[in-house]
C-alpha cells in the first residue's frame, strides 16, 4: 500500500518541473505558459528508505523491493475554476481521486517566468486555490444533500447519518472553511472521507524556492510555514530546479552535488516523509534470501491487516506474526542474532504494527 498524491497549484509555479524531477521522466511538459499540462500525468516512483538496503545486506537478499508512491500532476487551477474559468471543472475530478494534495506554491522571484496573477504571494495563491476547491465542494454538496434530507425526514437511519456528515461539511464550507476541519469521531472518519470532498483531503504545502534558498528557505516559504501551522497542514521546502538537476545525475554523483549546496538528501525524500506523516502511514519490512521488501500500512494497523497488505489469504488465515524491531534486527546482525538476544517476538491478532518492524507471517491456507 502506498498513496496517491495530487500535485496542484496555480499555473507556472513549478508543478510539472517538480513532477518531472520526482518521477525522473520528461512525461510532463514544463513550459512557461499556463495550462501546459492538459491531461493529468501519473508517475509511480519508489519510496527511498535506507533501512531497506541495510536489511537486504544482512539477509543477503537477491532482490530489493521498495514500496511505491504515485504522483498525479494536475493542470493549474485559476481564480474562477469552479465556475468554468481557465480549463474549468474537468480537472477537479482528478483532485477528488487522490489521497492527499501536494499544493505547490511559488516562493521565488523570476521576471522571466510569468505569474498568472502578476505578483509573488504564495499565501494568497494558496487561498485562491483553496477558495476554488471550497466553492466546488459546496456546489457538489448542496446538490447532493436534497435527496438525503427527504429520506431523513421519512426516518431512514442511513440517510440521517449521511445527512449529519454532510451538514458538518456544509456548515464549514458556508463559513469559508475547508471540510478537513470537521470534528469527527473515529466511526465518522471513514464515511466522511467517502463524501469525496476535495477540501477534506490532507494538504501538504510545497514551497518551490530558488536554488539559493533550497537549504534555508526564504521570506515567502516562512510565510507559508506559518500558514501551514495555523491550519495544521504539512509543509516542505523544495527547489524544483535543483530536484530536476539531481534527477539527471548518476546515483554516485548526487550526494556530492547535494552536499555542495548545503543539502543532506534530495527533496523527494523529505516530500515522501512529509506525505507519510500527513496520512499517518508507516513502513514494515520482510527480509530473506529471496528478497527484502518494504510494505506500507496505516498507523494503528494490527498484525492481520499488515499480513493482508502482502496477500488477502494471509489476513484471512492469520495465526501469528514473527516480529523483530528494526534496530534489534540490525544490532543482532539478522534474525539469528536477534533470537539469541531475546528480541524475537511472536505476536497475535491484537498486535499493532510498529514502524520498522521486520515481520514474517504464519497463516492457515
Amino acid at each position: 500500500m502506498g498513496f496517491k498524491c495530487g500535485i496542484v497549484g496555480l499555473p507556472n509555479v513549478g508543478k510539472s518541473t517538480l513532477f518531472n524531477a520526482l518521477t525522473q521522466t520528461a512525461a510532463a511538459q514544463a513550459a512557461n505558459y499556463p495550462f501546459c499540462t492538459i491531461e493529468p500525468n501519473v508517475g509511480d516512483v519508489a519510496v527511498p528508505d535506507a533501512r531497506l538496503d541495510k536489511l537486504a545486506a544482512i539477509a543477503k537478499s537477491a532482490e530489493i523491493i521498495p514500496t511505491r508512491i504515485t504522483f498525479v500532476d494536475i493542470a493549474g487551477l485559476v481564480r474562477g475554476a469552479s465556475k468554468g474559468e481557465g480549463l474549468g471543472n474537468q480537472f477537479l475530478a482528478n483532485i477528488r481521486e487522490v489521497d492527499a494534495i501536494a499544493h505547490v506554491l511559488r516562493c521565488f522571484e523570476d521576471d522571466d517566468i510569468t505569474h498568472v496573477e502578476g505578483r509573488i504571494d504564495p499565501v494568497g495563491d494558496a487561498e485562491t486555490v483553496e477558495t476554488e476547491l471550497m466553492l466546488a465542494d459546496l456546489d457538489s454538496l448542496e446538490r447532493r444533500v436534497v435527496p438525503f434530507e427527504k429520506k431523513a425526514k421519512s426516518g431512514e437511519k442511513e440517510a440521517k447519518e449521511q445527512l449529519a456528515l454532510m451538514t458538518k461539511a456544509l456548515d464549514l464550507l458556508r463559513d469559508g472553511k475547508p471540510a478537513r476541519l470537521a470534528e469527527l469521531s473515529h466511526e465518522e472518519a471513514g464515511p466522511y472521507s467517502q463524501l469525496g470532498l476535495m477540501t477534506a483531503k490532507p494538504v501538504l504545502f510545497v514551497c518551490n524556492v530558488d536554488e539559493g534558498a533550497a537549504a534555508q528557505g526564504n521570506k515567502y516559504s516562512t510565510a507559508v510555514e506559518e500558514m501551514a501551522k495555523r491550519q495544521g497542514a504539512g509543509c516542505v521546502v523544495i527547489s524544483a530546479r535543483i530536484e530536476e538537476e539531481v534527477a539527471q545525475l548518476a546515483a554516485d554523483e548526487r550526494a556530492d552535488f547535494l552536499r555542495d549546496i548545503g543539502l543532506e538528501e534530495p527533496g523527494l525524500n523529505r516530500l515522501i516523509r512529509a506525505g507519510y506523516h500527513l496520512l499517518g502511514l508507516i513502513t514494515f519490512f520482510t527480509a530473506g534470501p529471496k528478497e527484502a521488501r518494504a510494505w506500507t500500512v496505516t498507523k494503528g494497523s494490527r498484525a492481520p491487516q499488515g499480513a493482508g497488505v502482502i496477500h488477502t489469504d494471509f489476513e484471512k488465515g492469520f495465526i501469528r506474526a514473527e516480529t523483530i524491531a528494526y534496530d534489534d534486527y540490525i544490532a543482532g546482525n539478522g534474525e539469528a542474532g536477534a533470537r539469541d538476544a531475546g528480541k524475537f517476538r511472536l505476536e497475535g491478532k491484537d498486535y499493532v504494527v510498529q514502524d520498522g518492524d521486520v515481520m514474517h507471517f504464519r497463516f492457515n491456507t
